[in-house]
């Protein structure tokens, strides 16, 4: 996606070209022989939904044909990751990444880790109590129903008057892996009604695929799960140049 004389311009395929996608399935499928892809272009030629669809269809709400109902889907499927995972926009995962992404990413910290040891904000961890707790075994527990991001706005005090940069901080949450996409739903009336665009609904994405499988990759290193990354970059976009990787991946940690 990019700007062309005040204009927006979304590339892609040709509509009858053989190498375009043409169903989420097939999308997801993809994601999954690449490992992870973002949503939309950007400094990596041809690392991206938006370069393998069709450029005519985005936000047309034909859920057949639009990418961007497509990732609705894709996320309530759980067959891979939807998030702001790539330089703070959106992006897939595909399971067999994840774990290298979270390890990667979260610096080998669970979250109540982080915050026990003064690396976590104030703010991230009022959104962490509202999505997650403990057992009396001491096991991770998720909330029994789904909460849209609108109202976990309200609840967690976020807003006028209350705490600050709800975006910034749920953003920064998904970029270290704590949270990830679950569904969407749209918002209902009092006459019970949906209305509007949908609305997200976050969880960990231990609350979708199990701790073990999420933090399979705590065995080694963050360092070496960044190099898994990047290499998986290299392999499948050799001509990447680094500043570009470097900015939709991250530093490598220390």
């Amino acid at each position: 996606m990019a700007v062309e004389d005040g204009v927006w311009i979304m590339r892609g395929l040709d509509w009858n070209d053989p190498y375009r996608i043409r169903t989420w399935q097939e999308l997801v499928n993809w994601i999954n022989e690449v490992g992870f892809l973002p949503l939309f272009s950007n400094g990596v030629e041809g690392f991206s939904v938006e370069e393998h669809v069709s450029p005519d269809y985005w936000w047309t709400g034909v859920k057949q044909e639009d990418p961007w109902e497509w990732r609705e889907i894709i996320a309530a499927s759980r067959q891979v990751a939807y998030g702001k995972f790539f330089d703070q926009k959106a992006g897939f995962i595909s399971l067999e990444w994840l774990p290298y992404f979270v390890n990667y990413r979260r610096d080998g910290y669970d979250f109540d880790s982080r915050w026990e040891d003064g690396l976590a904000s104030r703010r991230e961890k009022i959104i962490m109590d509202m999505l997650t707790g403990r057992d009396d075994d001491g096991e991770m527990t998720f909330p029994d129903d789904q909460i849209l991001s609108t109202e976990l706005k309200k609840k967690a005090g976020f807003g006028k008057g209350g705490e600050k940069n709800y975006p910034g901080i749920m953003t920064g949450l998904q970029m270290q892996t704590y949270l990830t996409v679950a569904d969407f739903h749209r918002r209902v009336n009092k006459r019970g009604e949906e209305y509007g665009m949908a609305v997200s609904v976050l969880l960990p994405p231990e609350a979708l695929w199990g701790y073990e499988t999420v933090t399979a990759a705590y065995t080694e290193s963050p360092a070496a799960s960044y190099e898994r990354i990047i290499g998986r970059i290299r392999e499948q976009f050799p001509g990447a140049g680094d500043a570009a990787v470097l900015k939709l991946i991250g530093r490598r940690p220390k």
